[in-house]
């Protein structure tokens, strides 16, 4: 009896399949599916049509869907490219991906993020892809909700690099550097005001406030991690190179 009903499970499964396969969006070349899924936003849309199958998941995650920061003026016409982070990050909703583009010096100056977003170095290697604060501004970016960041080279002549007052930072194979100045107690690479507080208690551990640093050398300024409130260094991993230091380290609540 239980045989009989596997069998039947594994049909009615097959024929689900093949009813889906069938269906006419599925004749629909690439491009064609890549351009509807566009107009999409990425949480919870596109998310939830990338568990269709192997090939939607292929489509949705596709860099074509990313939005891009460039300086050519060539692809400024193209949907999706912007010729600075500021007016990407405007434009991106919740849940996109930003590509900033190698080879170029972009300015980056108390630039909120208030939505969740991924930002990525389009480079090889962190350094190819350089943003940079000026003197006079408090930060390069300032993060209110939960982001991440990877490839990137973030140097900051006079104040901190990134500013986390909320939400979840991770910082992944990046280079953290403030410039050497005779004002050097005033530089932090990573400066967190975040409380870690909370009025209702936090159902999933890991999803509060706080800062997760992987793979990342970080370079000047009077410490690596200026915190207040609640949230303290934990966890800290080093390791020496040839040339430079790599860190890992979190952090969060105590």
């Amino acid at each position: 009896m239980v045989k009989r009903r596997w069998k039947v499970s594994v049909a009615a499964a097959a024929a689900a399949s093949f009813s889906a396969a069938a269906s006419p969006i599925h004749s629909l070349d690439d491009g064609c599916l890549m351009h509807i899924f566009s107009f999409l936003t990425p949480i919870p849309d596109r998310y939830s049509i990338a568990l269709v199958c192997h090939r939607w998941r292929c489509l949705v995650c596709h860099p074509r869907l990313w939005l891009r920061v460039e300086n050519s003026i060539r692809n400024m016409g193209e949907p999706g490219v912007f010729p600075n982070l500021e007016a990407a990050i405007s434009a991106a909703r919740p849940g996109d991906t930003i590509l900033i583009a190698p080879g170029l010096d972009h300015v980056a100056c108390n630039i909120q993020i208030k939505k969740p977003l991924c930002l990525i170095g389009g480079g090889e290697l962190p350094d190819d892809t350089v943003l940079t604060c000026s003197r006079g501004s408090e930060s390069a970016l300032e993060f209110l909700s939960t982001c991440k960041i990877t490839n990137l080279m973030i140097r900051a002549e006079l104040g901190c690099c990134l500013l986390h007052r909320s939400g979840r930072l991770t910082i992944e194979g990046c280079i953290l550097q403030c410039e050497e100045n005779p004002l050097d107690y005033l530089s932090f690479p990573i400066m967190s005001t975040a409380s870690g507080c909370h009025a209702f208690p936090q159902p999933v551990k890991g999803h509060g406030d706080g800062v997760t640093v992987a793979r990342t050398r970080i370079e000047g300024g009077a410490k690596a991690v200026w915190t207040s409130g609640n949230l303290v260094l934990q966890r800290v991993r080093a390791i020496y190179s040839r040339t430079s230091i790599f860190f890992w380290f979190e952090v969060a609540e105590q």
